[in-house]
């Protein structure tokens, strides 16, 4: 199962990618902007609960289509330019096995616990 699992998370960064390749951005924006989503783990400088809340925004899926849509909608392309590297970052980080956080611990993923236990 967890192979499947990977396997639709390339397949939705693919479709990421792709989406990119239909914006007015130039490809570089892609590599230089791709780990932005990352900035929510300094939540975990504050507190647990906080980077969980920080870094599960950021890698949320429903506000990146939420931002892909809009952005298409209202002619924004900015506002789809963040929704699809928000969604681009969340499907690689799960397809590496970084799922969205609990608030007990920066390891413990809706995927499983990340590292040795």
């Amino acid at each position: 199962m967890k192979v499947h699992l990977k396997i639709e998370e390339l397949f939705q960064l693919l479709l990421g990618i792709w989406l990119f390749s239909l914006s007015p951005y130039a490809w570089w924006w892609f590599p230089v902007l791709f780990l932005l989503p990352d900035l929510g783990m300094l939540g975990y400088l504050i507190n647990p609960k906080i980077g969980a809340f920080m870094y599960n925004l950021l890698h949320s899926k429903v506000l990146a289509i939420a931002l892909i849509i809009g952005g298409m909608y209202f002619d924004i392309d900015i506002l789809a330019l963040l929704g699809i590297l928000l969604f681009s970052h969340a499907s690689f980080d799960r397809m590496l096995g970084y799922g969205l956080k609990y608030s007990d611990s920066f390891k413990h993923t809706h995927l499983g616990f990340i590292g040795k236990k």
